[in-house]
């Protein structure tokens, strides 16, 4: 009975005992779990959801999380500096918009951030070609002087290298038997005016001794001396040809020299030369003429100024450099052949036809001595060639106008291989991000050759925090930018000019490539793919302008854009109408500065704000508006930009001179 009892005990003990160690365990199992939670909101990888955005639209402190600004942990729940890269952490209190491509940041966390904000400018931008360059001497400006025929050194006036000489100084003593013998031969000739007049057919005794005389070495004034005389002598003074300083002496009194041997060289510094190795890229950008400031390593402080004097026209084939060579005065005798220089040139941001150098404007230059400037027509006094216009070497006689470029603080571009991304300011806080294209980086600033317009307001400080935003909620960013907009929102930018107008055959052939255009863009706004031979037209015609000579340069970049547009289109008709713009933006730009007879008359530029990727612009000539970008669907659909007849521009230039 006893033992009945005990064993229902122990079985009442043992189920007890599983019931109370499950309860335990699934205890166990809950507290684990809370701790982890905890764990994972403390260190970021588990936001309470509970804070949001308010009613403002500003994120409350409970949601508030602090990112690493170069992404290398996970965001946190305090402040503080990132454990891996020591950056001081901020504060992600960033709204994705509903578009995809842009995110709204609320004022405090600007501040934050330090996130800063510049406006796109169009201006004239120069840039800074800086290069090192060596001084050498004036080549034009050196003096061999040698021994005319065999003799001995007597006397060396010019006895040490370093002594300046006038032109006519003696140099040296020269005893040679030689000179004594064809001076004896002339003065024969003059003396026996019977054997002088046998030979006369051939110059005359006298005249031909003469003439070995001056081969010799001696000079009118010497010969005139010794015709006066009638004393022959076996010394010669050798005398300096030019102004200068000695700077090579190869001989010594009492040494025995050959006929031709070199015994001084004499260089006039107050010109010398700076020789400078540029890329070929900046080379091209430097024209004849043009100053070039220097600093002397040996002279601190001070910067000498010369005017460029030749462009190599070839490459050097080991350095891949182009050599210039700079003509610098050098009158007070502080630059030293030799010495180490850096030089800077100021050049056009984008290659120009003209600049305008108020130095150069109108004036004459020496085609071998750049300092050398006159207002008027004439020859050079160094060289005896004639000047030349400057006009003919670029130079404009006036600032040229319509020469501006979009430009950006260069802090604005984020860079990543062949991509480019800014972050547009659209609304305040609202920052949208868009793909551009990059023309020349300056110190301070960009060119942006496509994606802005003037006036659009793009961040700077910060807009790589704005970035890490856009990475961490999924939307385009510089790591993945292939889903941003290339397109600026508003309508294409064009400059308010005069265009060039064409009336020849060149004007015929102009037309007749927006005549091409037109057909693409009609075809497309009739909801059908445009002809290949329409196409490979077009093609062949911006390949004729692009080698004709008369159209200028800046315009042939824009021909070039458009031939490689128009040659990317291809694929269905939603692949044609997204490169079309392409094609449009590089053709507007070309319609501003060239025209033929017809365009002159009729051209309009069009603007729809609902084509894909913010926008899409294009020109026609005349009817209905017909949107190439939509088709039937909205074809009426799109905004008039401006009338880009000759008429309508000039209209728009007299209003602005009023109004100014």
């Amino acid at each position: 009975m006893h033992q009945v009892k005990a064993n229902s005990f122990r079985l009442m003990f043992i189920a007890l005992f599983h019931s109370l160690g499950k309860s335990l365990i699934i205890f166990a199992l809950g507290v684990s779990l809370i701790f982890s939670i905890g764990v994972a909101q403390r260190s970021g990888w588990l936001v309470s959801q509970s804070g949001g955005f308010n009613a403002s639209g500003e994120k409350t402190a409970s949601a508030s999380r602090y990112i690493c600004p170069m992404m290398c942990t996970p965001p946190a729940s305090k402040p503080g500096r990132c454990p891996v890269c020591a950056m001081e952490l901020v504060v992600a209190t960033s709204a994705a918009s509903n578009d995809g491509i842009s995110i709204t940041v609320d004022a405090h966390a600007r501040r934050v951030a330090g996130i800063t904000t510049a406006v796109a400018k169009s201006e004239e931008l120069q840039r800074t070609i800086r290069a090192v360059g060596t001084i050498e001497f004036d080549e034009s400006r050196l003096s061999t002087i040698a021994a005319h025929a065999d003799g001995r050194i007597e006397k060396l006036f010019a006895n040490y290298m370093g002594v300046e000489v006038a032109k006519g100084d003696n140099l040296a003593l020269v005893y040679s038997p030689q000179i004594y013998t064809a001076q004896a031969e002339y003065i024969a000739g003059l003396d026996n005016t019977i054997l002088d007049a046998v030979v006369t057919e051939s110059g005359g005794l006298s005249e031909l001794a003469k003439e070995r005389l001056i081969e010799f070495g001696m000079t009118e004034l010497q010969i005139q001396e010794l015709s006066e005389s009638r004393k022959p002598s076996s010394r010669i003074q050798l005398k300096s040809p030019q102004l200068g300083t000695v700077i090579e002496k190869n001989a010594v009194e009492g040494d025995y020299v050959k006929a031709g041997e070199p015994i001084f060289k004499v260089a006039d510094l107050s010109t010398v030369w700076l020789i400078l190795d540029l890329f070929p890229d900046d080379a091209a950008l430097v024209r004849f003429g043009q100053i070039v400031q220097a600093e002397i390593q040996s002279i601190k402080d001070e910067v000498f100024t010369g005017r460029v004097a030749f462009i190599s026209p070839t490459v050097n084939p080991r350095t891949k450099t182009v050599r210039v060579r700079v003509e610098v005065l050098n009158l007070d005798g502080e630059l030293r052949p030799g010495d180490f220089a850096t030089a800077k040139v100021t050049v056009p941001a984008m290659p120009l036809d003209e600049v305008y150098d108020p130095a150069l404007a109108g004036k004459y230059i020496s085609p071998m001595h750049p300092q050398l400037i006159r207002d008027t027509a004439g020859s050079c006094p160094l060289c005896g060639m004639d000047l030349i216009p400057t006009s003919e070497l670029g130079f404009a006689s006036q600032p040229v106008p319509g020469q501006e470029v979009i430009t950006v603080p260069r802090d604005a571009l984020l860079i990543a291989g062949s991509h480019a991304v800014v972050y547009v300011e659209t609304e305040p806080g609202r920052f949208e991000i868009r793909q551009v294209s990059v023309g020349v980086l300056t110190d301070q600033k960009a060119v942006v050759t496509g994606g802005l317009t003037e006036g659009e307001t793009v961040a700077l400080n910060g807009n790589f925090l704005i970035d890490s935003q856009m990475q961490l909620i999924g939307n385009p960013s510089l790591i993945d930018p292939k889903r941003a907009p290339v397109f600026s929102s508003q309508p294409l930018a064009l400059p308010v000019k005069d265009p060039l107008l064409f009336t020849n055959q060149l004007g015929e052939q102009i037309d007749h490539v927006y005549q091409l255009y037109f057909e693409l863009q009609l075809t497309l706004s009739e909801d059908r793919i445009p002809s290949v031979i329409t196409q490979n037209t077009l093609i062949k015609e911006l390949m004729d302008l692009e080698a004709n000579q008369e159209i200028p340069k800046a315009v042939k970049r824009f021909l070039t854009r458009a031939r490689s547009a128009t040659a990317s289109l291809g694929g269905s008709i939603e692949d044609w109408r997204s490169k079309f713009r392409n094609v449009s933006h590089a053709l507007l730009r070309v319609a501003a500065d060239i025209r033929g007879p017809a365009t002159s008359l009729k051209l309009v530029h069009y603007h729809c704000t609902m084509v894909p990727g913010n926008g899409g612009d294009w020109m026609q000539s005349e009817g209905k508006k017909q949107n190439p970008y939509w088709g039937s669907k909205m074809l009426r659909c799109g905004d008039l930009v401006r009338d880009l007849s000759v008429d309508a521009i000039a209209n728009e230039l007299a209003g602005d001179e009023v109004r100014q």
